[in-house]
């Protein structure tokens, strides 16, 4: 579904990505780990048309997008859940929902899923009518992810979906998520939290200072010492 080969990109006179090179299947759930600064955002804002890339080459589908606008690629099936969640914090729970559904036309379509979004996180049920600044983290993060998937993605990039959150909170996030990919959508998600990506994943892609340093499925490098150093411990 996604091919990534050698993908540079730059900030200024600074190289963030160096080569990088990934591979993404339909239905899969794909981690990429890596330590504040590695790469991780910048891939995920890159595929999402946010940052261009500086060489190399972005497939969706078979199709080029490294030069496709953020919105088009919208369009084509890829939803971006950022780091920070990004939601509107002026808006309500409902408002927000349907601004995540401003590329589909079809209103009573829309409206049905804003339902059952509402319905597969009830807290944000109990929040409809309440502004974005008044959430909790978690039911924040709930909402950014909500809002992605009022667009009908067919590819998720989740990014840092944990940061912030209480364990518990966390939990139900990455329980939304496996109930997703189980549904059949296919997501990557950037993500510190190794031990929880290690046990959903079915490749996991590892990024050391823009570059890709190792990748293979959990099982695969449950056993590379340096990854069990670095983000699972001793």
């Amino acid at each position: 579904m996604l091919e990534i080969d050698e993908l540079a990109v730059d900030y200024g006179p600074i190289r963030a990505l160096h080569g990088v090179s990934l591979r993404v299947k339909t239905g899969q759930l794909v981690g990429i780990l890596g330590a504040n600064g590695a790469g991780k955002t910048t891939l995920l804002r890159t595929v999402s048309g946010l940052v261009r890339a500086r060489s190399g080459s972005i497939r969706f589908e078979g199709q080029p997008i490294e030069a496709v606008s953020a919105d088009a690629i919208v369009r084509l099936g890829i939803a971006h859940v950022p780091e920070g969640r990004g939601i509107f914090p002026d808006l309500t729970v409902r408002e927000n929902l349907l601004v995540g559904a401003h590329t589909r036309a079809a209103r009573s379509e829309v409206l049905a899923d804003s339902a059952r979004m509402l319905e597969m996180f009830p807290l944000l049920a109990r929040r409809e009518k309440q502004e974005g600044s008044t959430l909790s983290g978690g039911e924040q993060q709930m909402l950014a992810l909500a809002r992605a998937l009022m667009g009908r993605p067919r590819l998720l990039l989740a990014d840092e979906v944990s940061l912030g959150l209480a364990p518990v909170i966390t939990k139900q996030v990455f329980g939304h998520l496996q109930r997703l990919r189980e549904e059949g959508m296919t997501i990557v998600v950037v993500e510190q939290n190794a031990h929880l990506v290690m046990a959903m994943a079915d490749q996991v892609y590892v990024l050391k200072h823009g570059r890709l340093a190792m990748h293979g499925t959990p099982a695969e490098l449950a056993s590379r010492r340096e990854l069990t150093e670095a983000y699972l411990g001793d």
